[in-house]
């Protein structure tokens, strides 16, 4: 895998909010869930964006497609898959494989309120990486691992309580 066109582009982005602080905070793009039918709910971005939702058919759902539940576990470990490479090509540190593999435990007595005393969300969660570099150390990969999962935004969303502000209109 090429990093180069990473480091640099990881280089110029630092070095552009060193320069412009004000430049990093910002709102991110929207994801708009519509119900569709039964349980299926189709998600849309600012930009196009498209995904769809389904819950398996033991709660009522078609199992049509990937539950939210997993497209968060997808989200982590496609985002920390991606600040692995960033660091990595950060470092000069030449890739040749990379997995994340996010998997939690949930209580369903959460989600459909049999307890209020269960988390409806996971209970934990556990993160599996397999990461191979040529002439790196061991250490130096995980040193890479560690600092990715430390700033990865959705690795810090599982791990942080995240405030939620709820608007709600009636039509």
């Amino acid at each position: 895998m090429d990093h180069q066109p990473v480091r640099v582009a990881v280089h110029a982005l630092k070095q552009h909010l060193m320069d412009h602080p004000e430049a990093a905070l910002g709102t991110d793009a929207f994801a708009r869930a519509r119900l569709t039918d039964g349980l299926v709910t189709t998600v849309e971005g600012p930009s196009g964006q498209r995904l769809t939702t389904d819950m398996p058919r033991e709660i009522g759902g078609a199992a049509a497609a990937p539950t939210p539940g997993w497209y968060v576990r997808a989200g982590i470990a496609s985002c920390v898959a991606t600040v692995i490479a960033m660091r990595a090509a950060e470092l000069a540190v030449p890739l040749r494989q990379l997995e994340v593999q996010v998997e939690s435990r949930s209580n369903d007595n959460g989600m459909i309120g049999i307890d209020d005393g269960v988390p409806a969300g996971p209970l934990d969660a556990t993160m599996q990486v397999e990461i191979g570099a040529e002439g790196a150390s061991g250490e130096i990969l995980t040193e890479i691992v560690n600092w990715a999962v430390a700033h990865s935004p959705m690795a810090d969303g599982l791990t942080r309580a995240v405030p939620l502000t709820v608007a709600i209109e009636v039509v």
